[in-house]
């Protein structure tokens, strides 16, 4: 096994994915409105998170991934990997004492900016190549070390007069990376191949109050993810692979993470595997204008909320971090034009004024298998002459319920997402009784109470249950 930086063109492949990749390792990394002292920035970085694995058994989080996909790599073929993560800095904000010391203090106000104490993101990278042969067998073990180390940033007002320093603290952390391959059974020259990363890390909370998920954070590998590249040979899709090996891949384990095709569309010597789950071959959106973090949200509504924050929000927003003020500076000076881009765009067009397809004899159009389909669609809305939503009544525990109808919204587990549950016990207004083409019956509902709800029943925008999730209630009258 050797290791060492990638070759040139190994690096020019990880390129383009690196591009994918750095969303997936800044994701949620600080969120609007990008201030330190925002709630939504008091519980951070969700997405794979591999703690110590002495942070007691009863945590969420987990101290390994696990990737299993399938390879085609022809003779001689060399195998890179790497493995890239956050490695949390927890910074402190100190201001300078009358007699030279340092005090640490909540926030240290400055003309341009407001520093509070934050806990940072730096990269690590860790890379393995090994010839595929290696691989077989036992594998390839990789152990890797991040030293605990400190550094002291002054912190100087406009004057260039030292008015504080911020004290950045790395915890050491450990890990190992283990690669392995087994030939598959089976006429096909295919190859399981096994990547599983660990947080080796022997870190054990001390005390109880040392206990808690940030106490963890400094010696986690924070938003773990790794790029692998085959020099000779290809991968194979785990979403669409080959009749012949989706029984294999099947059999694949993939544990906190998923594996994907990466680099340009057609390729297939490059993956990705994310503990977000992607598409084959993903990509930036042409029209992105840059890094905004919060990806959880829209570019345009995010760049139009932050250019609306007030100049002191700005100023913390400077202070949290240097990815944070690169945000507020995008949005500030985001021309017309590039802010109109990020309205939408629509990629599914097609040349309308090329050759007209042929026409298919007895009308209708072939499927995807080239089976002729009817001229009429599969549904006819004419078949709802039948039905009347403002009429229609359904029977719940006996008693009819149609528009008008007051029930108890009693939702529970099954077809249940989180918004339904926090209505639970809430009385609502049936608007409408629907009838949907496979014969269930759904219950269009306001919620009595909301504020919006003459809007929403003018607009009709309702919220819709089953008639097993709702109980009648007694008429008013």
């Amino acid at each position: 096994m050797t290791v060492t930086a990638f070759a040139s063109e190994t690096e020019e492949r990880f390129a383009l994915a690196r591009q994918v990749a750095d969303a997936v390792l800044f994701e949620g990394y600080v969120l609007y409105p990008y201030r330190a002292s925002a709630a939504k920035n008091r519980l951070r970085w969700q997405f794979g998170v591999l703690v110590p694995p002495g942070w007691g058994a009863e945590c969420e989080e987990h101290d390994f991934q696990h990737t299993e996909c399938l390879m085609e790599p022809k003779a001689g073929a060399t195998l890179s990997v790497e493995v890239r993560f956050l490695h949390a800095r927890r910074r402190t904000v100190q201001r300078v004492r009358p007699d030279g010391g340092f005090d640490p203090v909540a926030e240290l106000r400055l003309e341009d900016r407001v520093l509070m104490p934050w806990d940072e993101g730096g990269e690590e990278r860790v890379e393995v190549v090994a010839s595929v042969d290696e691989l077989l067998g036992d594998g390839v073990t990789q152990p890797f070390r991040r030293p605990a180390r400190e550094d002291i940033e002054p912190v100087l007002d406009a004057t260039g007069r030292t008015v504080g320093r911020l004290l950045r603290r790395c915890e050491e952390i450990s890990g190992t990376i283990r690669l392995s391959a087994r030939e598959l059974d089976g006429p096909y020259r295919a190859m399981r191949l096994t990547v599983v990363v660990e947080n080796t890390s022997d870190w054990t909370p001390s005390e109880a109050r040392d206990a808690g998920r940030e106490a963890a954070l400094p010696h986690s590998l924070v938003a773990t993810h790794l790029l692998m590249a085959l020099s000779a040979g290809s991968f194979l899709s785990m979403t669409d692979p080959p009749e012949w090996a989706k029984a294999a891949v099947a059999a694949c384990r993939n544990l906190h993470t998923w594996p994907v095709l990466a680099g340009e569309t057609g390729s297939a010597d490059l993956v990705l595997s994310s503990p977000i789950i992607l598409e084959d071959h993903p990509a930036i959106a042409p029209e992105s204008p840059g890094a905004l973090y919060d990806a959880t949200e829209i570019d345009e509504i995010l760049a139009l909320r932050t250019a609306a924050l007030t100049d002191e929000e700005k100023r913390e927003a400077r202070g949290t971090d240097e990815r944070a003020a690169a945000v507020i500076e995008l949005a500030d000076s985001m021309p017309a034009e590039v802010l109109e881009r990020l309205h939408g765009a629509v990629r599914s067009l097609r040349e309308a004024t090329g050759p007209a397809a042929p026409a298919v004899q007895g009308g209708g159009f072939p499927d995807e298998h080239g089976v002729q389909r009817p001229d009429t669609p599969w549904w006819d809305p004419a078949s709802e002459a039948g039905f009347d939503p403002a009429q229609d009544h359904v029977l719940v525990d006996g008693r009819p319920v149609g528009k008008g109808s007051r029930v108890e919204l009693c939702p529970g587990l099954r077809r249940t997402d989180a918004q339904d549950i926090f209505l639970r016990g809430r009385t609502a207004k049936v608007e409408a009784v629907l009838h949907d083409v496979d014969g269930g019956v759904h219950l269009a509902v306001t919620v009595e109470g909301d504020p919006g709800a003459d809007i929403r029943r003018e607009q009709g925008r309702f919220l819709y249950f089953q008639p097993d999730e709702v109980t009648p209630l007694e008429d008013d009258a």
